[in-house]
């Protein structure tokens, strides 16, 4: 029997707005399954009025998948996985402030990341989220055959070096810059959805450094434009967030971006990371860089 799940779409490419449930409790498998239902579909889900602490955003990402250890960004010290995601009014530099999609830099991304709201700036700070399904299918049916055929090399090196924009210092926040150990890793252009068969593009202006066996000069007019293609405002949704509120999205389709337009005020945010289950990563088709051109 599926859950009777209240479910609003908020636009045309992705996103929906579910109510009807309470994440803080111990929710039946069939809610579970409705929630994971409505998140494949929709791309990215949003709940309002939740009551989350720490432990109980932790019981309720398990039920989708294992926890992701960030391995740059320090988690709380009780709860290793929640990663807590904080602007002082003084910071000038926001977590999250350029389109990505969360850690395609390992060999093993992330499958969905769950943001919890704690407390939210008088204005601004809304997080914008686009999809990778709605624009590989809007690209010409020649462009999408030969990304077809290409992989991308993925790093945090960039992103995470001392110049990086994740790396920068944050009051509240203790991240580490990679160092030369970091890794490149190797997936497909174009993902095929595991669950829908959907596909979307898989590259990100934040960890994607190139297109395997070419050159990065080479890669670059490519990548720049699926960078710019990939945001269109056709694709995109945006969320305003209020404090006790929840967004769950599939970082197989989709990039987000947090706006930094609040300074002088703060946002306090808690993040949980899912991870593919052993099977989900067999399926994927990712896998590690051998070589680099």
């Amino acid at each position: 029997m599926t859950h009777p799940l209240k479910i609003r779409r908020l636009a045309g490419a992705l996103g929906a707005e579910v109510s009807g449930v309470d994440l803080s409790r111990d929710l039946p498998d069939a809610t579970v399954a409705a929630i994971r239902q409505a998140f494949v579909e929709h791309q990215v889900i949003f709940f309002r009025d939740q009551a989350l602490t720490p432990a109980r955003q932790t019981a309720l990402g398990a039920r989708f998948g294992p926890l992701n250890i960030h391995p740059y960004v320090s988690g709380m010290a009780d709860h290793p996985a929640v990663m807590e995601v904080i602007k002082e009014p003084e910071d000038r530099t926001n977590f999250g402030g350029g389109w990505h999609s969360d850690m395609s830099f390992l060999e093993r991304p992330a499958i969905g990341s769950i943001l919890y709201a704690v407390e939210t700036p008088e204005f601004g700070g809304d997080t914008l989220f686009a999809s990778q399904a709605a624009a590989f299918e809007a690209l010409s049916p020649g462009l999408r055959r030969t990304l077809e055929g290409l992989n991308a090399v993925h790093s945090a090196a960039r992103e995470y070096s001392a110049q990086g924009h994740s790396a920068q210092k944050r009051k509240s926040m203790a991240i580490a810059e990679a160092d030369g150990l970091v890794g490149e890793y190797v997936h497909p252009m174009v993902l095929v959805h595991p669950e829908t068969g959907r596909k979307a593009l898989y590259v990100n202006p934040a960890f994607t450094l190139k297109i395997e066996g070419w050159k990065t000069s080479e890669s670059k007019p490519l990548l720049d434009y699926l960078f710019a293609h990939c945001r269109y405002e056709g694709f995109t949704c945006r969320f305003t967030w209020a404090p006790g509120s929840v967004a769950f999205w599939d970082n197989r389709s989709v990039w987000h971006f947090a706006l930094n337009d609040y300074h002088g005020h703060r946002r306090h945010m808690r993040r949980v990371t899912v991870d593919p289950w052993p099977v989900e990563a067999a399926n994927s088709g990712l896998r590690r860089a051998t070589q680099t051109a």
